[in-house]
């Protein structure tokens, strides 16, 4: 048996040589940090191959072997290393053509995750950079739609602001000029005035509204309010328009009850629906309002007689100055009024949406019955 103080002296000298090695080995890759992985791992693999045999060539050399056995031992342990350092270098290698593949595909001009098998990390990185590619495509095609809506309004608002200014000039000249003097055409004159005037008031609240919905400074007041009361509401306010157009409002609510809303801006946007729904509804026709409490949700439907929308037109119903072919927007104005009631909606936590049913189409609103 060896004496155990033999045993700690061999172990001793081994682990001095292997420290040795192994700073030698930090220091070099301190110094070649920013060189390739596969340089990093050739002296990882120098470093290790150079202590295993600095050890053993200690220990063989205190152990005070024959000629015959030391010369093998000092053979056979080069070979060893040689070959662990030939692995290490192949590792390095094929790490090394990994990342030129992905680096290839992140230089493409759309990135896609490589075909060839890549080593975990890499393949977890791959998973994510495409990720992150969806994520900004996403992003940028969210960015060019708000650009087009944001032109589609500068220049849906120019035309409606131009017409009523136009008009306006056109009586406050006349009148100032006495190109009409008669009482009864000034006073038609008047009332003209003031409609157009109304309409850009409304033309305005409408613009401030939105900007307050976008820059995210809308604040509710949230109270508890009955759905048959919120329907009412909206029914009475479009009455007279539905009247002068001749179109039935009816309004219904089945096991209603309350929620905890603004009710100023959530009627604001069911008027916006309920007058939208008139706009688009030919004489006779008939439109109907209806709630009720499904799931835990208050869900408010306005169902109208306009035809119909077309199919490509439905995701863009609710944009900033999208109006169509058919200019589905209530008021007249710059087709703010159902990207309002949307604004409004979803400042709820709740969700708006537009299908076509039946004679016309079909706009729910789904409220939480607790917002």
């Amino acid at each position: 048996m060896i004496p155990l103080a033999d045993l700690v002296w061999v172990a001793w000298y081994s682990a001095l040589a292997a420290v040795v090695v192994a700073a030698a080995g930090l220091l070099t890759l301190h110094l070649l940090r920013g060189r390739s992985v596969a340089t990093q791992l050739t002296v990882v693999g120098v470093a290790t191959v150079l202590a295993t045999v600095s050890g053993i060539v200690v220990i063989s050399l205190m152990m005070l072997l024959n000629e015959h056995d030391l010369i093998v031992i000092l053979w056979v342990v080069p070979a060893a290393g040689i070959v662990a350092l030939a692995v290490s270098v192949l590792l390095g290698r094929r790490l090394v053509a990994a990342n030129r593949v992905l680096v290839e595909a992140v230089r493409a001009d759309s990135f896609e995750p490589p075909a060839v098998r890549l080593p975990a990390e890499l393949a977890e990185l791959s998973h994510e950079l495409e990720a992150a590619r969806a994520r900004l495509a996403a992003s940028h095609e969210r960015e060019q739609a708000l650009e087009a809506s944001r032109r589609e309004l500068v220049a849906w608002v120019s035309h409606d602001l131009r017409t009523p200014l136009a008009g306006l000039r056109a009586m406050a000249e006349a009148l100032e000029d006495e190109v009409v003097s008669d009482p009864e055409t000034v006073h038609r004159y008047h009332g003209r005035m003031r409609v157009e005037v109304e309409r850009l008031a409304e033309l305005v609240d409408d613009l401030f509204e939105l900007s307050r919905i976008h820059a995210g400074a809308l604040r509710l007041s949230r109270e508890r309010v009955g759905l048959a009361d919120l329907i009412a509401e909206a029914v009475a306010g479009a009455e007279p328009l539905a009247s002068a157009k001749g179109v039935r409002l009816t309004g219904a609510v089945s096991a209603g009850g309350p929620v905890q809303v603004d009710a100023s801006e959530l009627g604001r946007a069911l008027r916006n629906l309920v007058v939208n729904a008139i706009r688009h509804t030919p004489g006779d026709g008939t439109i109907e309002i209806s709630a009720e409490l499904v799931e835990g949700e208050a869900r408010v439907t306005v169902a109208d007689a306009c035809g119909g929308i077309p199919a490509e037109d439905l995701p863009r119903v609710f944009d900033v100055a999208f109006r169509g072919e058919t200019a589905r927007t209530p008021g007249g104005g710059g087709g703010l009024g159902l990207a309002i009631a949307r604004g409004i909606v979803e400042a709820h936590r709740g969700r708006i949406g537009v299908t076509n049913a039946g004679p016309g189409c079909r706009f729910e609103v789904s409220l939480p019955a607790t917002a």
